[in-house]
């Protein structure tokens, strides 16, 4: 079921800077007070992935993309555009479900992700979860 609420054009324009200008590494978005509008809540340049994992709360939900860059043995360097639904354990039930719903919206509007991952721990999100699901992939 869909939820209705809207994506931010912000949320678009950080994805494309993040995409073709390579301009971040990472775009946090969230909900707004509200829960009528998806939007940006972070944008970083950092590429140590435990600064990452460190902008995700602990006991509430966000989307991020995350511009996963890998070593792959015969292909050398790669870049997978990280799409991560992030919906701890500790998360409200309400705010869960609000974001299970409201994902859609916002995943068909990021054209060109690669990998789609799932956490509600940590350990679900850590560097070598990603680098796994990665290098499943071409």
């Amino acid at each position: 079921m869909a939820s209705g609420v809207a994506v931010n054009d912000a949320c678009l324009e950080e994805y494309q800077a993040l995409k073709l200008g390579r301009k971040h590494k990472y775009v946090i978005f969230n909900l707004n007070k509200d829960n009528t509008e998806i939007v940006v809540e972070k944008v970083s340049s950092s590429t140590d992935y435990d600064d990452f994992i460190a902008d995700l709360p602990e006991t509430e939900c966000r989307w991020a993309v995350y511009d996963f860059e890998f070593e792959k043995e015969e292909a050398g360097k790669r870049n997978k555009l990280t799409f991560v639904n992030w919906a701890p354990d500790t998360a409200r039930i309400k705010q869960k479900m609000l974001f299970a719903s409201s994902k859609d919206a916002l995943r068909r509007s990021l054209v060109g992700i690669a990998v789609e991952l799932q956490g509600t721990e940590y350990s679900e999100v850590a560097y070598e979860s990603l680098l796994d699901k990665a290098n499943r992939g071409h």
